[in-house]
Formats: C-alpha cells, structure tokens, sequence
C-alpha cells in the first residue's frame, strides 16, 4: 500500500501536487546548467589567456595547468548533456526518467581529470630529460595568478549551487577546481626557480601538479562510484527512520531503502500500523509518513509507503 491518498482524517493528510514536483525538478535542472554555462566561459577564458603565455614563455608547468583548465572547462560539457536528459519525463522503458545519467556524466569526468594528469607528467618528464629554456619568469608567474582567480571564482559557484540543487557531481566539480587553483599558485613557485636560476623547477612544479591532480582524482572517482552503487549518507537514513516511527500511528518500520537519482533522492519502506485499520486509515497514514519524509530528509523527492499490520507482539513492544 502506498502513501499516495488524499483523504483527510484524524492523520491530517497533505497532498502533493506532481506538477510542482516536476516544476522543482526543472529548476534545479534550468539552476545546474546556468552554473555549468558560466563555469565553462570562465575557465575557458581563462585557459585561452594562460595558452597565449605558454607561447610567449615555454613553461611546461605553464602548459600542464592550462591544459588541466582547459580539461576542466570541457568536464562542463557532459554533464550539462546529464542535466538536459535529467528534464525529460519518464517513460514506459524509462520509468524514473533518465536522472542517473548524471552519475555517467561523474565517469566522464573522472576519464577527463586522468587524461589530463597523463599528459601533464608526459610533458613534464619529457622537459626533465631534455631541458628548454623558460622565458619570462614573471609572466609565468602572472598566468599562474590567472589561473587561480578563474578557478577559485568557478570552485565557489559550483560549489555554492551544487549543494543547494543537491548534484554531487557538480560539488565534485567545484572542489576539483578549488584544487587547480592551488595547483595554478604551484605554477608561480616554478617562476621563481627558474627567476633565481633553477630551470629544472619548472618540469619539477609540473611533476608536483600531476600528483595534485592524481589526489583530486581519487577523491572525485571516490563519490562517483558511491552514487553508481547507490551510497547514500547513513545519517539521512536513521534520520527517516526516526521520523517515520515519530509519525502518530505508526508502530514500527523497517526495510527502508534510499537512492539517488540525478541530484533527488527516493525512498521506500515499510511502516507497522494497529491491525484494525481500514484500508483507507492505512493509506491516510502511509500518506502522512510521506508528507513528513519529504518535508524532513533534504532533497527527497518522493517515497512509496507499506503498511502492514502489527503482530501480537509487535503491539506489545509498542
């Protein structure tokens, strides 16, 4: 039995129109896709800016943070592909919509991030066995002061946005570029090396932001694959349960299960009631344990509610 009854009764009932369910949906979708838009123009410019000083001075640590910018700014274009097939309703093959490509966009991203610290070591190693001059130290230096400012600036509104839409990938994106900006600050430590004399500082500060990238790497694949798996916090999950049994009625729950979709969550579970209710008291409660779930747990979108009746001793215990 479900929690989808409108009829009112001691339980006080409260009806959820599916038009504004889907009216969130699309704002959160329409919210993700401004950031990733603005995001990208903003790394991209950044990119462009920091390639026209890596032809001006030939820094391969230059080159490995403006190609992990330019990784960054393309890591935009999956998932706002997610984003779009996220607003499409469900269909009879697709009977919760197409919300999980947002975690296949996550796996894309996550090939993007390794690729890009690939080829920064192959750069980097290439320089150590075979030396190239870098000119204009403070120019590499003011690239890589450029390239901190565009990714702390996109790290902040993904980030900002992200949390509030509920999308772990677009999180993940954010702390990702917060990383290259402190990568980007790497950059001018390798200036000032090569400034006071120690051109290999340069394929060295490259080297270093290849293990930076690496790190980010693990932790950003690290929450991908939880969402593939369907990981959700285990607080989220004690906490529906406590409010499900506070529920006015309800003697008992149990097999709660949660799981996200795109950046919404669902939910399902079981809920214990006095044996003498008529079906329609147990589908008012199943009901109200609904409105209460949706109204408590953030970003849970919606919850289908069993009822089943109490056992001699589960009456007892109660």
């Amino acid at each position: 039995m479900t929690g989808h009854g409108h009829r009112h009764s001691r339980w006080r009932p409260h009806t959820h129109d599916t038009a504004d369910r889907v009216d969130h949906a699309l704002e959160t979708s329409r919210r993700g896709l401004r950031t990733l838009g603005w995001s990208f123009a903003a790394l991209f410019v950044t990119a462009v800016a920091q390639l026209v000083l890596v032809l001006v001075t030939g820094s391969v640590a230059l080159l490995g943070d403006t190609i992990h910018n330019f990784a960054d700014a393309l890591t935009a274009v999956p998932l706002g592909i997610a984003f779009l097939l996220g607003r499409r309703a469900a269909t009879r093959r697709y009977t919760y919509g197409l919300g999980r490509a947002e975690d296949l966009a996550g796996v894309v991203v996550v090939l993007v991030v390794a690729a890009s610290a690939v080829l920064v070591a192959y750069e980097s190693v290439l320089r150590l066995f075979d030396p190239q001059p870098v000119g204009h130290p403070w120019v590499v230096a003011t690239a890589g002061v450029i390239g901190f400012a565009g990714n702390e600036l996109v790290a902040r509104y993904r980030i900002k946005v992200g949390r509030e839409i509920g999308s772990a990938a677009l999180v993940a994106d954010g702390v990702h570029a917060r990383t290259d900006g402190f990568t980007s600050l790497a950059v001018v430590v390798g200036a000032a090396g090569v400034a006071f004399g120690v051109p290999v500082a340069d394929p060295i500060v490259g080297l270093g932001i290849t293990v930076a990238i690496l790190f980010v790497l693990r932790d950003t694949a690290k929450e991908v694959f939880r969402r593939l798996l369907d990981a959700v916090d285990p607080a989220s999950v004690e906490l529906a349960e406590q409010t499900a049994r506070a529920v006015d009625g309800v003697l008992g729950t149990r097999d709660l299960r949660m799981r996200w979709i795109g950046h919404s969550l669902r939910a399902e579970l079981a809920v214990t009631v006095a044996a003498d209710l008529t079906v329609a008291e147990a589908h008012t409660l199943a009901h109200e344990v609904e409105h209460r779930l949706v109204h408590t747990i953030p970003r849970l979108a919606a919850v289908v509610v069993h009822t089943e009746p109490a056992t001699g001793a589960e009456r007892v215990a109660h």
